[in-house]
């Protein structure tokens, strides 16, 4: 399945009916008076977040959603029927937004939540409406009420719990590869990944969501290579998990070169929670190794860890340090609970 996370969407509600002008004309019936019924209301535009969806994709084949409009009055006291509502069904943690593509219409973040982004209009009353002691045969109607027109943005944000962020070819595929049953592109040349991977992972008998991005290069917050479009997946994460090339020369650089793209990113993901992981620790020399995680530690002020993506080296002590901060936002018990008994 393609993957697709922003879409455009021309909406518009339905219009409501017209009320009618009618009179009551049966045989000995003198005075029968009016009898126009009111017109019907105009459908909705709903979105709702649904499961077992986790693209736009849908959204690139159509484009235009319109509801119904309301039908007229009629004689007989009879009221026009309601149009149809039109329901726009997206993944969980797609954003509604205005034209402007900053305005957040609705953000969804539950199954079943559903928002109005357009109401129909309400049906025109008929001349019944307008009797009183004064104007016994009315012969005005109301015309209904028109329906909303506007053009919205949806951009699908991946519900994860942690999100991979690095260079290109830093082993962020690997590293999902090993620790879930993900399946993502692996191959040795940069931008293996073309869009975002999730994969359940699950240590000490706890399982979390994570999600791979393509690799960020300098100058990717300017438009540069394609991992900033994507970086708003990992918005919703609870950690960020930083992998560094160990085989680099200069992994200072290359670590600092990533937290400036986030910065110019969003501050809010800058000040995200933080592993930092040296990867492909099995192809570098010891000593190398250890000079180069001593210089990432003094620049980051921060531990970093050592794993391998490929022998699986060091992959539960990552594991288990974004687990410790997932579990806050899981509102879990994170001691041991005992054996469990019916």
């Amino acid at each position: 399945m393609k993957f697709l996370d922003l879409a455009k969407v021309h909406i518009r509600s339905g219009g409501g009916g017209a009320g009618a002008v009618s009179f009551r004309r049966e045989k000995f019936i003198e005075f029968g008076g009016p009898d126009g019924g009111d017109g019907g209301r105009g459908g909705d535009v709903v979105v709702e977040a649904v499961e077992g969806l986790n693209t736009l994709i849908d959204f690139r084949y159509q484009q235009h959603f319109f509801a119904r409009n309301g039908q007229h009055g009629m004689g007989r006291q009879r009221t026009g029927a309601s149009g149809e509502d039109i329901v726009l069904r997206v993944p969980v943690g797609t954003e509604i937004l205005d034209e402007d593509q900053e305005t957040v219409i609705a953000d969804m973040t539950e199954v079943g939540q559903r928002v109005v982004l357009a109401r129909g209009g309400n049906g025109g009353f008929g001349n019944l409406h307008f009797k009183s002691s004064t104007n016994r045969a009315p012969r005005n109607a109301n015309p209904g009420q028109p329906g909303v027109e506007r053009v919205i943005w949806l951009r699908l944000k991946l519900i994860a719990d942690a999100g991979l962020v690095g260079l290109p070819n830093a082993g962020k595929s690997t590293f999902l590869a090993a620790t879930s049953n993900a399946r993502p592109k692996i191959a040795d040349y940069p931008f293996t990944t073309l869009h975002p991977n999730l994969g359940v992972v699950g240590i000490d008998g706890r399982e979390f969501v994570m999600a791979d991005i393509p690799g960020l290069i300098e100058g990717a917050s300017e438009g540069r290579g394609i991992g900033d479009r994507f970086l708003g997946h990992v918005e919703r994460c609870a950690v960020l998990l930083h992998l560094i090339d160990a085989t680099s020369e200069d992994v200072v650089g290359d670590a600092q070169t990533v937290l400036t793209e986030l910065a110019a990113y969003s501050p809010v993901l800058m000040a995200k929670p933080r592993v930092t992981a040296l990867n492909k620790i099995d192809a570098v020399d010891p000593d190398d190794l250890a000079e180069r995680r001593a210089a990432l530690e003094a620049a980051l002020d921060g531990p970093v860890l050592l794993m391998s993506g490929v022998t699986h080296e060091g992959l539960t002590e990552v594991l288990r340090a974004l687990w410790v901060q997932i579990a806050p936002t899981r509102h879990v018990q994170t001691e041991e609970t005992g054996r469990w008994q019916p």
